[in-house]
């Protein structure tokens, strides 16, 4: 009875694996869409506070994903935003500059493998670059940009209308650190006192379509 019991287990393991392997194991896609970004306090003049965000835009990019199993994923995305940077407050200035996004990531989708939609969420760490800084004067000079470490998230879903072809429909945010500013003192009676900060964060929220091939 066990014998029979683990021979058809493993004929169950066998027919899964061989289904499996069938499936898509590559996706490329690109898409397109419009960025929504704010920035960050970069100071105060005579109790003004100076701000700097970059403009809402539009945005395209492009990712690579593995499926490691029907329903899980990993891979690796790049955006991109041309736009400009404004400063508001005693200084009002604009400043053209592309902020690019760099992620490695982890996504889950929902449902069967050859289903027609398949919801998804997708979390991924790595960079946001901001790229140098370029004034519209004549002979004015190019400032240089920075790189620094951003997190990201998404909800969306891919629509199948033949099995190597989709369309892609999703929502993502991401928050980029950029630094922290001095609130006070907080002091311990074991551990002493130490300077409390209040993280800087800017962030993009983009919605995109695009286009997403199986192989």
């Amino acid at each position: 009875m066990i014998r029979k019991v683990a021979v058809m287990f493993a004929l169950c393991l066998i027919a899964a694996s061989a289904a499996w392997a069938q499936d898509p194991r590559v996706e490329i896609s690109g898409t397109a869409g419009w960025t929504f970004s704010d920035g960050v306090n970069v100071g105060a003049i005579d109790d003004s506070p100076i701000r700097v965000d970059p403009k809402d835009a539009f945005s395209w990019g492009a990712r690579l994903g593995f499926n490691l199993t029907p329903n899980t994923e990993i891979g690796f995305l790049f955006a991109s935003q041309a736009t400009d940077l404004e400063a508001s407050g005693i200084v009002n200035a604009s400043v053209g500059q592309t902020i690019y996004n760099y992620h490695g990531y982890f996504a889950y989708n929902f449902g069967d493998s050859d289903a027609t939609a398949r919801p998804y969420i997708l979390f991924g760490l790595g960079a946001t670059q901001y790229g140098t800084l370029t004034v519209d004067s004549a002979g004015a000079p190019e400032i240089d940009g920075s790189t620094k470490f951003s997190g990201t998230g998404a909800v969306g879903v891919k629509i199948f209308p033949s099995p190597k072809f989709g369309i892609r429909l999703e929502g993502r945010w991401t928050p980029t650190y950029i630094k922290s500013d001095s609130e006070g003192w907080w002091c311990d009676p074991y551990w002493g006192c130490y300077v409390t900060g209040d993280a800087q964060y800017s962030n993009q929220f983009e919605l995109v379509g695009g286009i997403t091939l199986r192989f």
